[in-house]
């Protein structure tokens, strides 16, 4: 059997993970980086997002499982466009950027109809887009080195860092909900 050829769970799993994983790590640097608790706050983006210490958006990372699932689902029939060649990372992180971040079907920040329908200035639109470009990024290479090259630490490592994940969201959503 060929490296590429795993099975949809083995698939789904490395998706799951690596999405899960990369969508903490990046949203903690752009927490703190970005300073989200104040721009969550104030002007157009205190309607629209939730503020950073509502329980609802501690839980928002252990919830994350759900996309990545989405996603394995979504990419499953083209798996090999993306995981074989030398470049297949940069093209799944193409099929992300252009579709999941600057040409969605809704108007989400930082995509052209979150600029054209949302009353989001514009230097705010833009201000998502680090965090963004970075995540699908390392979410595109490390899926994409998973595969090449495949070792037993790689599920053990994910599987540790998931298992945190999922526990720091459900301590913070337990914690934010009992501390108001």
């Amino acid at each position: 059997m060929k490296k590429n050829s795993a099975p949809f769970i083995v698939f789904a799993w490395r998706l799951i993970a690596l999405h899960t994983i990369s969508y903490f790590a990046v949203g903690m640097l752009a927490l703190y980086a970005l300073d989200y608790r104040d721009l969550f706050a104030t002007g157009a983006l205190e309607g629209f997002m939730r503020p950073t210490d509502d329980p609802v958006t501690a839980l928002g990372p252990g919830l994350q499982f759900i996309r990545g699932l989405i996603f394995a689902i979504v990419l499953w029939p083209f798996r090999k466009t993306f995981l074989e060649g030398n470049f297949g990372w940069f093209r799944l992180w193409l099929l992300f950027v252009g579709l999941g971040i600057l040409a969605t079907f809704g108007p989400a920040p930082g995509s052209v109809d979150g600029m054209i329908y949302t009353q989001i200035p514009w230097y705010q639109q833009f201000i998502f887009l680090p965090e963004l470009l970075l995540q699908s990024l390392l979410l595109s290479i490390f899926l994409f080195i998973w595969y090449k090259k495949s070792h037993v630490a790689w599920d053990i490592v994910a599987a540790i860092l998931m298992s945190l994940v999922m526990l720091m969201s459900a301590a913070g959503y337990l914690f934010l909900s009992q501390n108001p």
